[in-house]
């Protein structure tokens, strides 16, 4: 399972591992994978603290961080001021009211200084602080999502010699991140978690691939087995990057009643909603997206990075309700997932699920060939 993304970045596998937890990208790393940290969730102090942490347990092998630049962000805040100041007050009082009507204990989550610096990690400014700490690390790669990277992130990049990779969901995307510098494309179709756009994973993959060669492709969206890699690498891409597939692994970050809500899921239980982070992403069907999405009284989402403030200091203190077994808050509980969450019914260590995702590829690509003989 050698492809050239194998040799130009050191690692045995060609499957990217997307995850906050830097105990999955750790496990994965360490199997033969590329592990790749999620790094919007950290101040950069913190995620100093965390690829210190993964440096040592991964003893000189390659691992990735990725950011969050969108292209656009909606808040006059960003120029000086509270975030939080700009959010209308109709929009807190659906919260307010969605807690009473879910019976949801707990107080309310402080937002202040911790908002605005959790917002702002979703604009150029606030990404490159973070490249700039993932880069005194001997990281492998660095990805921007949703938009095209930064100049000054390719740059910082290019002197550092780090890959510099982007995720795309059209054709018209992965053409512009390559114009701005992208060595590699991910091609994350709408199955995927997280945000996505509308075309699917088999339509997408072979029109990027036919579109930015010889730049290499990695499939995303869709992806949590071995069969699945052999399809994406049918598909003319050199590697896959999934996010989902560790959701429902024992080191996962996902909160323990979020993990038995995806277990129990079928594939049909997700959904495409602006509710978490006002921008389209993918995840679990939950009366919190129904609320958002479909009730006569809600306001509707804001836009990128406000309605995060506000989904992220809810879902907090719902989550921790839930964890106490509230039943409104575990109606409400919700992550980021992908539709293969149909198919991940068992709690694994990461390391087996890539084990087991390897050898499964090797069986498809057997049974492949003996078609042709």
């Amino acid at each position: 399972m050698r492809t050239p993304v194998c040799e130009r970045l050191g690692v045995e596998f060609p499957l990217f591992a997307f995850s906050h937890c830097r105990d999955v990208v750790a496990a994965v790393t360490n199997a033969g994978g590329f592990g790749v940290l999620g790094a919007v969730a950290y101040s950069p102090e913190q995620l100093d603290a965390e690829l210190t942490w993964i440096d040592e347990q991964v003893g000189g092998r390659p691992y990735g961080v990725d950011v969050l630049v969108p292209g656009k962000v909606d808040a006059a805040a960003l120029e000086g001021g509270h975030l939080m100041d700009f959010v209308p007050e109709r929009h807190r009082d659906f919260v307010t009211h969605l807690m009473s009507k879910y019976q949801v204990g707990g107080s309310a989550q402080p937002m202040a200084a911790t908002a605005d610096s959790f917002g702002r990690r979703v604009t150029a400014a606030g990404a490159s602080s973070l490249v700039d700490v993932a880069l005194k690390h001997p990281i492998g790669l660095i990805a921007s999502a949703l938009g095209p990277p930064p100049p000054e992130m390719v740059a910082k990049a290019r002197e550092a010699g780090v890959p510099v990779a982007a995720l795309v969901g059209t054709v018209e995307h992965a053409r512009r991140q390559v114009a701005a510098g992208a060595d590699l494309i991910v091609a994350q179709g709408t199955e995927a978690g997280g945000h996505t756009g509308e075309i699917s994973t088999m339509v997408l993959v072979p029109q990027v691939v036919d579109a930015v060669a010889p730049v290499p492709v990695l499939a995303a969206g869709g992806i949590a087995s071995g069969r699945q890699m052999a399809a994406a690498m049918a598909l003319g891409a050199q590697g896959v990057w999934c996010g989902s597939v560790w959701l429902t692994t024992e080191e996962a970050e996902t909160a323990p009643a979020v993990k038995q809500k995806m277990l129990a899921a079928s594939s049909l239980d997700t959904v495409r909603s602006r509710s978490r982070t006002g921008k389209p992403a993918r995840q679990l069907r939950s009366a919190w997206t129904q609320e958002w999405d479909a009730a006569q009284e809600s306001p509707g989402p804001l836009g990128m990075p406000l309605q995060m403030l506000i989904a992220e200091g809810a879902m907090a203190r719902i989550t921790t309700a839930a964890e106490r077994g509230e039943p409104g808050a575990l109606e409400l509980a919700n992550y980021f997932v992908g539709q293969v969450v149909g198919q991940l019914d068992q709690i694994k260590p990461a390391r087996q699920v890539v084990y087991e995702m390897v050898s499964e590829f090797a069986e498809a690509v057997e049974r492949l060939a003996r078609l042709s003989e």
